[in-house]
């Protein structure tokens, strides 16, 4: 059990000092960037109203004393009312996550179910011309920032041909242009990475050994190359699954898709800071959970890391 502790101990606490640094960091920066008595109220508002609503939020305190409240509340799960609707932010970020995991979900396993095959094949095909032609569309799958894409998809489907709705989430149809939105750029990164963990992996010399030995190709790839290749493919997945969760804001706005993404767009312009706050919270929560969670597995899968960082404790 020791063991066990000196291995997770260090990485729990610094994906909880992560957390606490992107909660600060957002704090201060929100309150930085505008005033929301003005925003909300108008520049017309009176400054008796200005001053009454500023002391209703707590705004008219130190930045200090709002950080220390802010911080006790959200240690019992209360991270304010938002500004506009009146209601619990974290209310209204549960009300929409249900769209916005309708959309993550699939694209996560559609970036897997593309990503691994096709960069698993490029690397058996090393350096030939079906090797060139996907590393050539996963440079362009990854540098196309989403919402070009996005449009790219809208003006093929929806405006040329007619296949799918350009927006709104009222038919099982609007799924598919934010799904494959969201999901193709995440496959030309897996792919690229998978091919390049596959070809190192097809250089050691226990796949030389293993050929040798007279095991056949399709059994060295499936049960000796790609159980080893798979697991830094891991690593790049965790870190992916927060970034579904940023990339949706983009996604969400070229298609009107009223989850988490939309709303972020609405609060940040009207300077929502609670919703914005629990919003940039939840990104941070995933990305740090789903990479102290990769972290752990690698201990479970690979014991020599569990030594290593033990030993340097």
């Amino acid at each position: 059990m020791s063991a066990v502790f000196r291995f997770a101990g260090p990485k729990v606490l610094r994906a909880g000092l992560s957390i606490l640094i992107v909660v600060t960091f957002t704090f201060v920066v929100l309150r930085a960037s505008g005033d929301p008595a003005l925003q909300i109220l108008g520049p017309s508002a009176r400054a008796p109203d200005l001053e009454a609503f500023r002391r209703h939020w707590g705004l008219d305190q130190p930045l200090y004393v709002q950080y220390v409240r802010y911080v006790l509340a959200a240690l019992h799960c209360d991270f304010g009312n938002s500004m506009l609707a009146g209601k619990p932010a974290l209310q209204l970020v549960f009300e929409r996550a249900p769209l916005t995991l309708a959309l993550m979900l699939p694209a996560l396993a559609l970036t897997m179910l593309i990503g691994i095959p096709v960069g698993a094949y490029a690397a058996m095909h090393r350096d030939t011309w079906v090797d060139r032609s996907v590393m050539m569309l996963t440079v362009f799958g990854f540098t196309v920032p989403s919402f070009v894409l996005g449009l790219l998809l809208i003006l093929i489907f929806s405006v040329t041909l007619g296949l799918f709705p350009s927006g709104g989430a009222d038919r099982p149809e609007s799924f598919v242009l934010p799904v494959l939105t969201l999901a193709l750029g995440g496959a030309a990164i897996i792919a690229r990475f998978t091919r390049s963990a596959m070809i190192e992996v097809l250089s050691q010399l226990y796949i030389v050994a293993a050929s040798a030995k007279g095991v056949t190709w399709r059994q060295v790839v499936r049960h000796h190359a790609f159980p080893n290749a798979i697991i830094p493919v891991l690593t790049l997945f965790g870190l992916m699954l927060g970034g579904q969760v940023a990339g949706a804001v983009l996604v969400e706005s070229v298609f009107g898709w009223p989850g988490i993404g939309q709303l972020l767009v609405v609060s940040v312009a009207n300077r929502d800071l609670a919703v914005v706050q629990v919003i940039l919270l939840l990104v941070a929560l995933t990305m740090t959970s789903a990479n102290l969670l990769m972290d752990l597995l690698y201990g479970v899968f690979d014991p020599r890391l569990r030594g290593t960082n033990s030993g340097s404790q």
